[in-house]
């Protein structure tokens, strides 16, 4: 089974580049965040390429779906006590069952700065994640939350740790809470590094940051030790963030012999 994960940064705008990649990759499932669309809205052509989609979207700047061919079973939109910001509840989270794989496309919000509102907000999330992985992952099935995380596990995970001192995404907070997910259960897949030696996963539109490879690695696969150990290979496919059109994202690929 092939499962990835994609921040497609509005699948309306990315459509032609996802239906090209379906194509040519052959994802059994795949995890997608930043919809930019409503549940209502979500593009048939992805149904017509052969694969029932489970959706969840406001059409604001979020949005997560799971596209399967293996099956779509036991759908639930949102988490365990789920925060909300500004008294509204946002689609940043999404379950299915596919081909007997549990798996969850989550869009962790991005935090914006350290003393915004926004980033306690984050943490509360991220709890919620935590409280909901613990609930869900210790049953007997392959078990994966896959997505956007907005985090770099570690210094190496950014191209220049010195420009994000006192920055979000690289705090000890926002890491604490994927140390909790290993608490729950869970490893990080880790993506092979390919000819880079790190394998970034996002790369800012400006200032030639993927040229360059001005990175950081935030879109992250965390797995059940019945999950991590049927996985035969993983990769960040960088070629789909290249050429005119794309995501600022690149997908995260993972084979599993299941």
């Amino acid at each position: 089974m092939r499962i990835a994960t994609w921040n497609v940064n509005s699948v309306t705008a990315r459509l032609p580049k996802l239906l090209s990649w379906l194509e040519i990759t052959q994802p059994d499932v795949v995890c997608l965040q930043e919809l930019k669309c409503t549940t209502e809205a979500f593009p048939a052509e992805v149904a017509e390429a052969g694969y029932e989609v489970a959706a969840y979207g406001t059409g604001r700047w979020n949005g997560v779906a799971i596209l399967s061919r293996v099956g779509l079973a036991d759908v639930r939109r949102g988490l365990d006590g789920e925060p909300t910001f500004d008294d509204v509840s946002e689609p940043r989270a999404i379950g299915a069952t596919c081909g007997g794989v549990r798996v969850w496309s989550v869009y962790v919000p991005n935090g914006r700065e350290v003393a915004h509102p926004h980033y306690a907000y984050k943490l509360r999330w991220l709890s919620a994640l935590r409280s909901t992985v613990a609930a869900e992952a210790g049953d007997d099935r392959p078990f994966a939350v896959l997505g956007d995380f907005n985090i770099a596990p570690t210094d190496a995970d950014v191209w220049d740790i010195t420009l994000f001192d006192g920055m979000t995404h690289v705090t000890e907070a926002e890491r604490a809470a994927l140390a909790a997910l290993r608490e729950a259960g869970l490893e990080e897949v880790l993506p092979r590094a390919l000819k880079y030696d790190t394998p970034y996963t996002y790369w800012d539109y400006r200032q030639l940051a993927f040229p360059k490879n001005n990175g950081m690695r935030i879109d992250l696969v965390f797995g059940s030790a019945k999950f991590t150990g049927a996985v035969s290979d993983a990769y960040v496919d960088r070629e789909a963030r290249k050429g005119k059109g794309t995501s600022d994202h690149a997908p995260v690929v993972v084979d599993l012999t299941v």
